[in-house]
């Protein structure tokens, strides 16, 4: 375009194109030339490298065989190793579960044996342990199943076979309890004997030999005994206790019936007197054994209904031989010196209710907020103050909770001691007279220990100490009804010349000045500010 203008214009482009074209190619051939000779010296120098570089091709071929050769060894070795490996990591799973496992199958072939031995308590717990130790850690792998599954036939036939030995061991003891009675009452009297020995040489050499003889001797007596312990250990395990409680003390109460049931002609000789109080004793030695080695088999409260039973059994037919003529009465004296054992451990029965009782007081005055609550308080304890009942609520009692509780318990100790005394077929006079003697034993010496425990106690302060002398003194009034109760119980007016008195006014009068003493101490002893 920029000799579009001008005359001869394609010519003159055409030749300044030609002499760039010459210009470009001289310099082309400068630049040949320059390196021309580092051309021809670089083909030279790759012609000298060819020979080396086959030599060195045929070197890499060369020991590129050898590294195959030589590692196709190694890919062996390897492959061996890892197998070994493999093989080892296999053993050693074996093993752990083997560890886990061995300790499973020993424990249920000791099962097996003890089943074998007939050792059922063991196998029992031997299940136990089984069952909740050893199986859970083995539970994945089918033999454990098999056991398991296994286990509950086990314990159905250790329940038939104990229920076996159940009876067998009833029928032993109803065989063995006459053998028992009569061991047992030998003894009772050997130690009667041998108190009065000790009384009268004052030699501790019998009171040891008493002591060492107080047992029951005869093998098989002490055999059917352990029996009880062996039969109640297997039932608790089984987890039918219930069963063979019940199944127990049916059968029991059915021979507790069956030997209070006097033979027709027992009156005839006194071997058949001797007979039937030997096979009570008897009966009732095994039931107490039982109830001190056994939980749960038999109870207090079971041992106490049959002995209820059986006392009013013994009595009913001591009444029917003494209305045929037939001298009875050391029978009835020995019931009334068994009264004494009775009234005792009532006493200390009795103690403890005090106890507690005093425990769970807060020794403050008793808050009565409406007239329902205080009838309540008045029909547990009888509290007279004109004063207090033109109060308008909310108001307060002097005592505090444990006067109108002890109350009540006094009560419930009169009408337990009454229970026992008025089958001794006695007098009311005399009924009336042992149960004033036995509260007068619970107010003089179980109430009143229980109070002077109590004040002596370090937590008790100055202001429980002046509740305390507060509950003493209503206490104290209360026992004039209390008197008027036993009254009402036996219709034995208290005017009748040999009645005895009850102690409670004097025992409370001591307990009250020995907790003012305590009082008067404390105040000395608490610094003033």
């Amino acid at each position: 375009s920029v000799y579009d203008d001008q005359p001869n214009a394609h010519k003159r482009f055409m030749e300044k194109l030609d002499a760039c074209i010459r210009n470009h190619d001289k310099e082309i051939e400068k630049m040949c030339n320059f390196h021309h000779q580092g051309f021809v010296d670089a083909i030279t120098e790759l012609l000298k490298v060819r020979a080396d570089a086959e030599k060195l091709k045929v070197q890499v071929t060369d020991t590129n065989r050898r590294f195959q050769d030589a590692g196709k060894e190694v890919i062996v070795q390897t492959e061996d190793i890892i197998r070994c490996r493999i093989q080892q990591r296999n053993i050693i799973t074996v093993v752990e579960k083997l560890q886990l496992c061995l300790p499973v199958l020993e424990m249920y072939s000791k099962l097996k044996e003890q089943m074998s031995a007939k050792r059922y308590y063991s196998a029992l717990k031997t299940m136990e342990q089984l069952e909740n130790v050893y199986f859970p850690r083995v539970s994945q792998y089918r033999f454990c199943q098999l056991m398991i599954e296994n286990l509950p036939k086990l314990r159905e036939d250790i329940k038939e076979i104990s229920m076996s030995d159940l009876k067998d061991f009833l029928e032993s003891i109803r065989k063995h309890s006459d053998k028992i009675g009569e061991t047992a009452m030998k003894q009772a009297q050997q130690q009667k004997t041998f108190s009065v020995a000790l009384q009268k040489q004052n030699n501790v050499k019998f009171g040891k030999n008493m002591y060492i003889n107080d047992r029951i001797p005869e093998e098989s007596n002490e055999i059917v005994l352990k029996h009880a312990i062996e039969e109640e250990d297997e039932n608790e395990e089984e987890g039918d206790e219930e069963t063979f409680e019940n199944y127990y003390r049916k059968q029991r109460k059915k021979q507790a019936r069956l030997v209070l049931q006097p033979q027709s002609n027992m009156h005839e000789t006194v071997d058949g007197y001797r007979r039937y109080f030997t096979q009570i004793v008897g009966f009732f030695v095994v039931e107490d054994h039982i109830l001190h080695v056994t939980q749960g088999l038999v109870t207090r409260a079971y041992t106490d209904e049959l002995w209820n039973m059986a006392l009013s059994k013994i009595i009913a037919v001591l009444r029917a031989h003494s209305g045929y003529g037939f001298p009875v009465n050391r029978l009835f004296d020995l019931l009334f010196e068994i009264r004494d054992q009775y009234n005792e451990t009532l006493l200390k029965k009795w103690a403890g209710v005090f106890r507690d009782i005093f425990e769970e007081d807060n020794y403050s005055p008793i808050p009565i907020v409406n007239e329902e609550e205080y009838k309540i308080v008045i029909s547990k304890f009888p509290f007279q103050d004109p004063d207090l009942e033109k109060q308008s609520f909310p108001k307060k009692f002097p005592m505090s909770q444990s006067v109108p509780h002890i109350y009540i318990q006094v009560k419930e100790f009169i009408y337990a001691s009454l229970k026992f005394s008025e089958s001794l077929h006695r007098s009311s006079t005399e009924i009336d007279d042992m149960l004033r003697k036995s509260t007068n034993l619970l107010l003089t010496r179980t109430l009143c220990s229980c109070l002077l425990n109590l004040i002596r106690k370090p937590h008790i302060g100055l202001t429980e100490l002046v509740q305390i002398i507060i509950n003493t003194t209503h206490l104290e009034q209360a026992c004039k009804y209390l008197e008027d109760f036993i009254t009402n119980i036996t219709n034995i007016s208290q005017e009748t010349v040999h009645t005895t008195r009850l102690y409670g006014l004097s025992t409370f009068k001591v307990c009250k000045n020995l907790t003012k003493s305590f009082y008067f101490n404390h105040c000395k002893q608490t610094p003033k500010n």
